[in-house]
């Protein structure tokens, strides 16, 4: 150490001294500094971030809010900086607190932090959260008092008389047809059902229950079907399968892209709304997500045939059926402006389009391979194999069917194996690309290094998406380090971020309050339906709300309109759902 360095820090021991001389004086509140609002697991890693414009290394501490006492004292890291921003951030890093309790973070002249936690069972409640939100969003049933207190509310869409629209008519099933297709979930914050969304929530949830079963199978998360020996997420997730069987032609197999409104219906309760309801156009991703996640339901559900008679024998023939009509219409991609120039009545609800189905024809032949071990399927997915490891979004779902290939690699022999093998390398590549200089990141998490790291649904489709990927390269390898960048990712979605939201309804000490969602913003009570990840910040700002930032990490607004930041959807849900239970199981079994 030069001479330099030593009097600076003898200075901010002088300034230390000074502070913890006079500590019995209440500091001020400070929302400057950030960390994971619910607060640490006893084992790992505890940092939080000094969020300033002036800021250099400081002392602080860490005071147990049962005994008042300090129980840790320590000196910030020197400042960072973001490759967006000009905002400083300095680290401060307190892993030596492992006594589970109640504990606040001390700065001298920046103020005292929000009350947290140290529990080994930190994420267990908001795992829960997350998937009884599945629940809150359920069609054509009563939301129940008895599971949803101050949200519930009567049914709304039965869906027992939905029309056929031009695009989806058939020989046997022509235009202004009724056909009954009820349950499944809505969507996003509108009221509408998508099979390539639902197929893709579905295919997470499952997956879910694929890798930590024992985790799931003691989930209570106060459903009606809640102590039937079944699975809650199974038995939610089968409120949506119902619908989306209900989305097959039962002649040719084809499987309808969405059951909607022509249009958006305004913010009203589902029990308000009177548009007619159609069944649109048959699609080869519809198809193909159809047949990847009820391939997959077959060998799930399989294990239940007792709650669920007969489940496993009929996802699996609809799988295939699906899987043959895909087959036969590689190009039936869905293009709602070409359908609506020759359709009545146009269709302006979510897409969901896409260029191409090679992801989906790769990840429908995986499920269906490694639920028939029947070698055409193999043959499919060989050819659509990909190049490189992707996260899995609704538009890019080759990686569930990596993830499958990872989850069944044990098992497999000869090429299929090679496949697995392959899959395996693609992810821990990826991982470990990820990784690189998170100790130096402004937020000391891999996610946020980046202004690419912010769009639609960012939230989800790249911090919760990595956060699941780090957890599949622990399992690989069990290196502690996939576990922690995991947990760092957590860490930033629920505070340790540019705009100190915790981006979950209902949860920490300052969440978005006006997530764009109907469900919440017409219900009675001015708190929203708890337990949903709203998408995140977004400069691309589509639905030109006024924002208080134009930098790309705090392009965030808790106001309904901004939908472009603010909305909840199903497949944001399902891949935070998963993150939250598998890493709270993880830490547990570690």
């Amino acid at each position: 150490m030069n001479k330099q360095q030593k009097m600076c820090m003898s200075a901010l021991c002088v300034c230390f001294l000074a502070f913890t001389s006079c500590a019995q004086r209440e500091l001020p509140l400070s929302e400057s500094i950030r960390f994971n609002q619910l607060g640490f697991y006893p084992s790992e890693e505890k940092v939080a971030v000094l969020f300033s414009d002036t800021i250099g290394r400081r002392p602080f501490s860490i005071r147990d809010m049962t005994t008042n006492r300090i129980v840790f004292s320590g000196i910030s890291s020197e400042p960072r900086s973001s490759s967006f921003s000009d905002k400083k951030t300095s680290v401060l890093s307190f892993t030596g607190i492992r006594s589970p309790g109640e504990y606040r973070i001390e700065v001298p002249a920046i103020g005292r932090s929000h009350p947290f936690v140290v529990s080994d069972k930190l994420l267990e409640d908001i795992a829960l959260a997350g998937l009884k939100a599945f629940y809150y969003q359920r069609a054509s049933t009563p939301v129940e008092a008895a599971y949803a207190g101050q949200w519930s509310r009567p049914a709304g869409h039965p869906d027992s008389l939905v029309v056929i629209h031009p695009s989806a008519a058939s020989p046997t099933r022509p235009a202004g047809t009724l056909i009954s297709s009820p349950k499944g979930w809505y969507d996003a914050g509108d009221y509408n059902k998508y099979i390539v969304n639902s197929g893709f929530s579905v295919g997470v949830l499952l997956s879910l229950y694929e890798d930590f079963p024992e985790a799931v199978k003691q989930q209570n998360a106060h459903i009606p079907e809640s102590g039937n020996a079944i699975p809650d997420l199974l038995d939610e997730t089968y409120w949506n399968i119902g619908w989306m069987l209900s989305m097959q032609d039962p002649d040719d197999g084809g499987v309808y892209h969405k059951l909607t409104t022509p249009e958006f219906e305004g913010f009203i309760k589902p029990t308000a709304c009177s548009k007619q309801r159609y069944v649109v156009a048959k699609s080869v991703t519809a198809a193909l997500d159809f047949a990847a996640s009820m391939a997959q339901a077959s060998r799930v559900y399989a294990g239940y045939g007792e709650g669920y008679p007969g489940l496993a024998g009929k996802t699996l023939e609809a799988a295939r059926s699906a899987f043959d009509w895909a087959m036969n219409h590689p190009q039936a991609l869905y293009n709602q402006r070409a359908m609506n120039e020759t359709s009545d009545p146009d269709i302006t609800t979510g897409e969901y389009g896409d260029r191409s189905a090679a992801d989906e024809f790769f990840w429908a032949a995986v499920e269906l391979y490694l639920t028939t071990h029947d070698d055409s399927y193999l043959e499919t997915a060989l050819r659509y194999k990909p190049e490189r490891y992707t996260l899995p979004t609704w538009s890019r779902v080759g990686g569930l069917g990596s993830w499958s290939l990872i989850r069944y690699a044990g098992t497999l022999e000869g090429p299929a194996k090679t496949l697995a093998i392959q899959a395996q390398t693609q992810l821990l590549a990826y991982a470990d690309s990820t990784l690189q200089e998170t100790e130096t990141a402004p937020y000391n998490a891999p996610y946020g290094r980046s202004a690419r790291d912010f769009f639609w649904g960012c939230n989800s489709d790249a911090a919760s998406n990595q956060g699941v990927t780090f957890l599949y390269a622990w399992l690989l390898t069990k290196d502690k380090r996939y576990l922690t960048g995991a947990l760092h990712t957590m860490d930033y979605l629920l505070g340790r971020n540019a705009t100190g939201y915790c981006y979950i309804t209902g949860w920490g000490y300052k969440s978005p309050v006006n997530p764009h969602h109907r469900l919440s913003a017409s219900d009675e009570t001015t708190e929203p339906i708890p337990g949903f990840l709203v998408g995140g910040p977004n400069p691309g700002k589509q639905d030109r709300c006024e924002y208080p930032s134009d930098i790309p990490d705090e392009c965030y607004v808790d106001v309904t309109p901004a939908y472009a930041a603010n909305e909840i959807a199903i497949n944001w849900q399902s891949l935070f759902t998963y993150f939250s239970t598998a890493l709270n199981a993880a830490v547990r079994k570690e």
